[in-house]
């Protein structure tokens, strides 16, 4: 079983997502906690958000007091309604949430059925549940889960204590070509990605970028790779390097064939559809581009947008570290593409997931916000060991106030700089 747990401030959001897929029929409440059910069963958005006013009236510090969960099964596993009850009310104990009100909505619009549970994390005194800890312990709870109701255990690398951390150093400072080396070498290993494009979405992450050389020798058309370092503009420092110097696994022919073999290992591969979800959630839950990126960052997904010279988005990719897989938007499905993202971001206009209806929002500046990856300009010295633990993964952002750590950052460069002069 696959746990996602999205946090954000639009109850709204969360559960008109869910009731959505109701009104489509591709789901249907399975359980109401301290929720008052309808004299004629039919929840509405509104009686349910009533439900919640208490609790987050009694606390308007916290800054994203709803959690949206999703619970995946394998598909193999055949879990009927009262066992996902149980399911579900046994994790939302295991993670501190007994005593909460929160409801629990199965989707049945793709082949992996799996369940939705919306709550919120202030009490009714206006305590907050402490979140420390929510990965692991949500991990913990899913494999008890599993055990409990014998159900198929997540693969490996979704087990294992996924944590990535980026080291804040200079590709300038020491040996370029062997920090260089000490990523491009490591990501075909761990990531599946089916082109040039995702990769180098991959690679911009860690302040690198890849473009592809054609020439002739000896009469003969020869084709290749070569390698940029970035520096904090997202512009091209320094000369490039050929793909030659850091092995076979950074070549054009290494990387063709682990294109092809992404193609075919992303075809079936069981995140696609969990991570779609995810996605479709978040942009419910979101104000805009970066309350977007920060919920994802929190469930360990990056996004990467690509615009062109007038601000028009072209590209949008998302990499999920959980699953260690690399998808362009309109891989994952149509409503994700470039295009809806630009009206949404660009133009104010936020196309309905489920349907073509349009719905106008109100211009902000997080609308307007341009792009600015929280790890956009991070890299690291292969002298610290680049990933903690190779075998792990995932990005653990949840808390971070990015925007205050880029104000931190550029006081401590100021500071250096006074104290050089």
């Amino acid at each position: 079983m696959i746990a996602k747990i999205g946090k954000g401030m639009n109850i709204f959001g969360a559960v008109s997502y869910n009731q959505l897929k109701v009104d489509k029929e591709n789901g249907k409440v399975l359980l109401a906690h301290k929720i008052p059910e309808p004299v004629d069963g039919n929840f509405t958005v509104a009686q349910i958000c009533r439900a919640f006013d208490p609790y987050l009236i009694a606390n308007n510090k916290t800054e994203k007091p709803v959690r949206h969960i999703s619970l995946n099964p394998d598909p193999s596993d055949k879990v009927g309604d009262d066992r996902f009850m149980k399911m579900a009310e046994q994790y939302m104990k295991e993670m501190g949430y007994a005593n909460q009100p929160y409801i629990v909505y199965k989707h049945t619009d793709i082949e992996r059925t799996h369940i939705h549970i919306v709550t919120t994390c202030v009490q009714i005194d206006g305590r907050k549940i402490s979140n420390s800890y929510d990965h692991h312990r949500s991990m913990a709870a899913c494999r008890n889960l599993e055990k409990k109701f014998n159900l198929k255990p997540a693969d490996k690398k979704t087990q294992q204590n996924d944590k990535l951390f980026f080291k804040p150093v200079n590709y300038a400072k020491g040996d370029v070509k062997s920090q260089l080396a000490a990523v491009i070498r490591y990501l075909p290993q761990y990531y599946l990605f089916p082109n040039l494009g995702t990769y180098n979405a991959l690679l911009s992450l860690f302040n690198l970028t890849c473009e592809q050389v054609s020439g002739e020798a000896y009469g003969i058309p020869k084709k290749g790779l070569v390698y940029f370092a970035l520096d904090a503009k997202g512009e091209k420092a320094g000369n490039p390097f050929k793909s030659s110097s850091f092995g076979r696994h950074a070549g054009l022919d290494h990387l063709e064939a682990h294109f092809e073999k992404s193609r075919t290992e992303m075809a079936k591969h069981p995140s696609k559809a969990i991570l779609k979800n995810t996605i479709e959630a978040a942009m419910h839950m979101a104000t805009g581009e970066l309350d977007f990126k920060k919920q994802l960052l929190g469930q360990g997904i990056n996004v990467v947008v690509r615009r062109n010279n007038q601000g028009r988005i072209y590209g949008i990719t998302f990499i999920d570290h959980e699953s260690r897989s690399v998808w362009n938007g309109s891989q994952l499905s149509k409503n994700l593409s470039a295009n809806v993202f630009n009206d949404w971001w660009n133009n104010g206009i936020k196309i309905g997931l489920d349907t073509t209806q349009s719905i106008t929002l109100s211009t902000s500046p997080t609308n307007n916000y341009i792009e600015k990856d929280p790890f956009r300009f991070l890299t690291y010295s292969s002298n610290d060991s680049i990933f903690e633990s190779l075998g792990s993964l995932l990005l653990d952002s949840q808390g971070e106030d990015y925007e205050e750590l880029d104000f931190e950052n550029k006081m401590k460069k100021k500071r250096k700089r006074s104290r050089g002069k």
